[in-house]
């Protein structure tokens, strides 16, 4: 969740650290700061709120020094303040570190620490390892680290960055949980947690895997596993562009990813798609396995959990076998049954998501099958399972998520489909029709986009200072209920909730009056019919409607107050122009409330702290 910027080079490392930074405000934080290391030791400025306000201080007080490390903090342990924001250093100042994560068991290596006189300047659980390596130190930085994990157990996912005031041309770094990556220039290396802050620099990166520690000079870097034994180091390019991490003319980062859905659904089919069939020969599934396969268990979580709800239908559709979707962050506790015959689906955006990260090690240990649904090259869910579907939707900033979601629809709809024919559930005739409008998706979500959707801007405006909203759908569009209230409630802070339809009779109908909309996802299949008299059960009660529905729907039009068109495409596909709509209402309401939609507030892009 939070950033981490570290540099050792040539430049003035202020600059690289809070260009950086603010390459990874998406991520969502509440304070900021630095450490640079110059001739009289380690300088820490920090600051709370925006970036910006690190920004100005350091230009108040310039911190001079080509090795420093920077950090956006989104609390977890003691509320935003300039005393909890990293660097944390040592009680001698000797140490400087930067932590993305949570340690769980601080409380009891804070005991320790405090039980031999070191006095804790902050709330934090962070500082705890700042304190830890100083006192671990014996003259190698990189085993003090070492020594440091070895001691506190670290419970829980973390990264961390460490600079010492001895070390003019070294940071060190561990990844146990949070991702790390290095950047690899010339005559400079980097490390950030998230390649987009290298791009200005370098496309060559090194991603640290599971429990790997690094040091990182200007010459170089070196990877070493949990025992601190040297491994090759895997220099990779990516193919991420400055120009994809950037807005490219577009108010917000969330309109522009917006806009890149009809881009990003064609990368995801591209290649995948043949003829008349779903070609998923790169997965590399064994066939005879999967049609062992009894169960299927889908886990994800927030806007991920959504587009898994929509898979359960699409999968129970497609290949008859019972699924069931469960949240990330319930399934460890819920006990669930895991067993060989079990395939479990992992679905997230980043793929560092902890709490699926979790949920999806408890499933491998049970012995299920694994594949996830991620947009992330060599993020740590797809290298924990057997085989992945890259969505291919290239970087997105904005927190909420857009353009990921329908790419993980689209997954699905591949995903299951292809694993219906080797089970023989799904038809050639079906699958033919199936490919058929996939092909169609990209220009239809462009004609949706490129349409003045007046009903949209007309009822943000109209609504903007309404305190509740209602979205309602059924089947493969309640899932599409969910997403769209969610996206109200992420950047407009407006209450909304999502309901089944069929539901609305057994309680939420009691909020309906007269200034109270609702949202009704209502195209064509097979519980259009009931959504219509659930559309008129709330006009009889004076409700406001605006209902998404299909073109040349006249019915839906007469009922509306007001009307949302989508393109006519089949049922199993409704959710991924269907939802298009509802992320626009989300945006227009938002930006004429003032909102910052990229940075809603308490929230972050990448969540991976459970």
């Amino acid at each position: 969740m939070c950033g981490i910027v570290g540099y050792v080079g040539y430049r003035e490392a202020t600059k690289v650290l809070i260009d950086g930074l603010s390459r990874l405000e998406y991520r969502g934080y509440d304070s900021a700061g630095v450490a640079v290391l110059n001739g009289s030791g380690l300088k820490v400025e920090r600051a709370v709120g925006r970036l910006n306000n690190l920004a100005i201080k350091l230009k108040e007080h310039p911190l001079t020094g080509t090795l420093g490390i920077g950090h956006t903090r989104w609390a977890t342990h003691g509320v935003p303040s300039e005393r909890n924001a990293h660097p944390h250093s040592s009680q001698d100042g000797s140490v400087s570190l930067i932590h993305n994560g949570i340690i769980e068991n601080y409380r009891e290596l804070k005991a320790e620490l405090q039980a031999k006189g070191v006095e804790f300047k902050s709330e934090t659980d962070t500082e705890c390892m700042a304190h830890l390596v100083a006192d671990c130190y014996s003259g190698d930085l990189l085993k003090a680290l070492h020594a440091a994990l070895t001691r506190a157990h670290l419970r829980g996912g973390n990264a961390l960055v460490v600079a010492h005031k001895n070390h003019p041309d070294q940071v060190v770094c561990v990844r146990r949980g949070s991702p790390l990556v290095i950047g690899i220039g010339k005559d400079e290396n980097f490390v950030a947690s998230d390649v987009t802050a290298l791009l200005p620099y370098t496309r060559r990166v090194i991603f640290l895997g599971e429990g790997e520690l690094a040091s990182v000079s200007r010459s170089g870097a070196k990877v070493y596993d949990e025992n601190l034994k040297e491994i090759p180091a895997h220099v990779e390019t990516t193919d991420l562009s400055i120009e994809a991490a950037e807005k490219g003319g577009f108010e917000h980062f969330m309109l522009k990813e917006i806009h890149e859905q009809p881009t990003a659904i064609e990368a995801t089919l591209r290649g995948r798609v043949a003829d008349s069939h779903i070609d998923l020969r790169e997965l590399n599934l064994d066939p005879a396995r999967l049609k062992q396969v009894k169960r299927i268990q889908l886990i994800a979580c927030g806007t991920s959990l959504y587009s898994a709800m929509v898979g359960k239908y699409l999968f129970e559709h497609f290949t008859r076998i019972p699924t069931e979707t469960s949240s990330a962050s319930e399934y460890r506790y819920a006990e669930p049954v895991i067993d060989k015959d079990c395939l479990v689906i992992a679905v997230s955006q980043s793929g560092e998501t902890a709490d699926t990260l979790e949920a999806l090690r408890l499933a491998k240990a049970a012995g299920a099958q694994s594949i996830s649904i991620c947009n992330v090259m060599g993020s740590s869910i797809p290298r924990l399972c057997d085989a992945t579907l890259y969505t291919r939707a290239g970087p997105e900033i904005g927190v909420a998520s857009t353009k990921a979601y329908v790419t993980q629809l689209v997954g699905f709809i591949m995903l299951a489909a292809g694993l219906g024919r080797i089970v023989g559930a799904t038809t050639e005739a079906a699958e033919r029709t199936l490919v058929n409008g996939l092909k169609q998706l990209p220009e239809q979500v462009k004609k949706l986009l490129d349409s003045d959707i007046v009903g949209v801007k007309r009822c943000a405006k109209r609504y903007q200072s309404v305190f509740n909203f209602m979205y309602i759908g059924r089947h493969f569009n309640f899932p599409t209920a969910l997403e769209g209230a969610l996206k109200l409630k992420e950047i407009s802070y407006i209450h909304a909730e999502g309901y089944a339809g069929g539901e609305m009779k057994h309680g939420p109908l009691a909020l309906v009056e007269g200034t109270f909309p609702t949202i009704a996802i209502a195209p064509k299949g097979k519980t259009r019919e009931k959504m219509i008299s659930n559309i008129q059960e709330i006009k009889a009660r004076k409700g406001v409607v605006v209902v998404v529905a299909t073109e040349g729907d006249q019915e839906a039009r007469e009922l509306a107050d007001y009307l949302i068109e989508i393109p006519e495409c089949l049922e199993e596909l409704s959710p991924v122009l269907a939802v298009v709509p509802l992320q626009l209402l989300a945006y227009y309401t938002a930006t004429q409330l003032g909102r910052d939609v990229d940075k809603p507030r308490n929230l972050a892009k990448s969540v991976t702290v459970e």
